[in-house]
């Protein structure tokens, strides 16, 4: 693939991973290992009481800051014309719109209180006898992540049972619209979910992208007592050449605890 062609990819791909995140990332890591294509949340499993939900100053408080993270930039301002809201996303398919909600940031169901943080880590300085092509990869390789708390009267375990029903039904794709722009989700993928939570799942969806390029999503949600944690991840070189790329698992890692 020539420089230009590369560029003018990457650019494209790179801002319909943009769209997802911004128009809104047995062990804490998603290896891109396939289960047998069905949800592991089973919210039924437990007959424990519902824990009290988080208010949303409590949430802030739980919610990562820099210092819980040693690289990458968290922020929680979040531009109001960039955070997708509940009512700026639609799925052609009903059944799938917990998925469309979790790729683009939105708390699941009707939470009682939910926060945002943005993350976002550049690339180290490429090296060594590159090719011009594979510089330019090499210094897009920035991951971006969303991160969404979110607390629910009564338990998070429906919330949470909806998503994982809705990965099993529309595993073949659907088409969703995140404030005005269509997207194409190609497949969804179960993949092994982190473990330090009370239950959760994770899934990585092919989106379609220019020139035939199918850039990787992925989406990790976890259960802690009556708060989800969603974590919804993008690589921008990986949008430009839809190659896999590594969930950011210290996002999980440094959350989690903080959540009780």
């Amino acid at each position: 693939m020539t420089t230009h062609a590369v560029r003018r990819t990457a650019l494209a791909a790179s801002a319909a991973a943009l769209a997802l995140l911004v128009t809104a990332c047995g062990g804490s890591s998603d290896d891109g290992k396939k289960d047998d294509g069905k949800a592991k949340a089973d919210p039924t499993a437990s007959a424990a009481p519902a824990a009290k939900a988080l208010t949303a100053d409590e949430l802030e408080k739980a919610a990562l800051t820099q210092a819980d993270l040693k690289s990458g930039k968290v922020t929680d301002k979040i531009a109001a014309d960039e955070d997708a809201t509940k009512d700026k996303v639609t799925s052609d398919d009903a059944a799938c719109l917990p998925l469309a909600h979790a790729q683009s940031g939105v708390a699941q169901g009707d939470p009682a209180a939910t926060v945002k943080r943005s993350w976002t880590r550049e690339p180290e300085k490429p090296s060594g006898d590159l090719s011009p092509e594979e510089m330019l990869l090499a210094s897009m390789a920035v991951d971006q992540a969303f991160v969404t708390l979110s607390s629910y009267e009564g338990g998070a375990e429906q919330p949470l049972k909806d998503l994982a029903a809705a990965a099993g039904k529309c595993s073949g794709g659907f088409t969703t619209t995140v404030l005005g722009e269509e997207l194409k989700v190609e497949k969804v993928a179960v993949t092994e979910a982190p473990g330090g939570g009370d239950e959760g799942l994770a899934f990585t969806l092919t989106v379609a992208a220019e020139e035939d390029v199918k850039m990787p999503q992925k989406v990790v949600v976890v259960r802690k007592g009556a708060t989800l944690a969603s974590f919804t991840a993008v690589n921008f070189a990986s949008a430009a050449t839809g190659e896999d790329f590594a969930f950011p698992a210290e996002l999980v890692d440094a959350q989690l605890p903080k959540l009780g």
